[in-house]
């Protein structure tokens, strides 16, 4: 089944199927968060009081207040300091990866598929190299573990009735997508980390698998050198560059474009990415309602009259949304939640699991090999399966300034 049939029929499914029956046995749920490192994401913990089929049943944090803080909020009492003891004394069938710091999320990972999780929701970026997605991947194989990344944005149902917008002719030809992320002070590498994996992961879904990506960093205007290169926040390695321009080629033959400028003075109404056709645009806003607009016409077209936006609800473009439920099913994470646990009871795969998270990976690092090696095009899958921006990796290729 294709990626997009398979997620129109789960989002189906989920509407008529457990989820009107919450009285099933509740999964057992644990709660990995880190105060002061990561904390508990977007969510990520409080999400499961409003699924029905779960239920929480402890926490984990280094943070002694932290997790006397968590353990109140969440209306738990089985409370401890390391996740590794607690997934081995309870066992549960469900494990939330909270931390936004994705130097952890691995180790995490993969600690609860040790002691026999049989899903994982984990917060993004899904991990910081291909290498450790591989890992990831092959023990989630190995014993058959659900694996959903909080690309939140990926279950939102309005994606269908853009798919049958593009289907029909609507914008016409699919050009080309463009992606961006915000564009504030975290402006190149760090948001196309944070903000742009978000992005990435919604162009691989309307653009299909990634094939090649050129890319070209850049550090107070100059392509970046190994001298810049520096340790990330949030735990996500090494990176380098204050502005940031990728291409993609992608196997339904369109182009894919992700750039990002820090302060590039557009207050984050970028964030998110355009379907740019023949005979009109659709524009995404990564975690807003309403999350597209529709603006037809040829859009390279001058014209004296306004062009129109028209926001693209469920049921339509221009239709008022007929569903009251999004701001709780996508912002609060209760439809994926409730997706990864239907996964499970079904044998299938939720709806933007590992792989998905893998790919995004991908794309990301891609684009530091591709200017690892003066901005030429590299294949994907690549090669290269760590980040090309370490000193080890860069100082073979990146070009030293003379200050070096």
């Amino acid at each position: 089944m294709k990626r997009r049939s398979f997620l129109a029929v789960s989002t189906t499914v989920m509407a008529t199927s457990v989820f009107a029956n919450p009285a099933a046995q509740r999964m057992r749920v644990a709660i990995i968060g880190d105060t002061g490192r990561g904390n508990y994401g977007h969510g990520l913990d409080s999400m499961w009081l409003k699924v029905p089929e779960a239920e929480i049943v402890a926490v984990a944090d280094p943070n002694a207040s932290g997790l006397k803080k968590e353990l109140q909020k969440l209306n738990v009492s089985n409370g401890f300091d390391d996740y590794r003891q607690m997934l081995q004394e309870v066992r549960p069938d469900v494990v939330a990866v909270c931390p936004r710091h994705a130097d952890q999320h691995h180790d995490m990972t993969l600690a609860a598929i040790k002691a026999g999780a049989r899903g994982i929701y984990t917060e993004k970026p899904f991990c910081r190299t291909p290498a450790e997605a591989d890992s990831i991947l092959a023990a989630c194989r190995r014993h058959n573990v659900k694996l959903a990344v909080a690309h939140r944005n990926r279950y939102h149902p309005t994606l269908q009735t853009i798919d049958r917008l593009i289907a029909d002719g609507r914008i016409g030809r699919l050009l080309e997508i463009r992606g961006r992320g915000k564009g504030d002070h975290r402006g190149g590498v760090e948001d196309f980390w944070v903000l742009g994996s978000h992005v990435l992961n919604l162009i691989h879904y309307f653009g299909g698998e990634p094939r090649s990506c050129s890319a070209v960093l850049r550090h107070n205007g100059r392509p970046v050198v190994k001298s810049d290169v520096r340790e990330g926040g949030e735990g996500l390695g090494p990176m380098a560059g204050d502005e940031l321009h990728v291409r993609y080629e992608m196997s339904s033959g369109v182009i894919a474009y992700f750039d990002s400028i820090a302060n590039d003075g557009t207050q984050g109404e970028g964030f998110g990415l355009q379907l740019i056709g023949s005979q009109g645009i659709i524009a995404i806003h990564c975690d807003r309602e309403p999350l597209a607009h529709l603006c037809l016409g040829n859009p390279f077209q001058t014209n004296d009259q306004p062009r129109q936006w028209v926001a693209i609800s469920t049921a339509g473009p221009g239709v008022p949304e007929p569903r009251k439920d999004l701001n709780e099913m996508i912002a609060h994470h209760g439809l994926p939640g409730r997706d990864l646990i239907e996964s499970i009871r079904e044998d299938r795969k939720p709806i933007c699991d590992a792989f998905q998270g893998a790919a995004t990976v991908e794309m990301i690092c891609a684009a530091f090999e591709s200017h690892r090696r003066q901005g030429v095009a590299v294949e994907l899958p690549c090669t290269e399966r760590g980040n090309a921006l370490n000193h080890s990796a860069a100082s073979h290729a990146i070009p030293s300034n003379s200050a070096d």
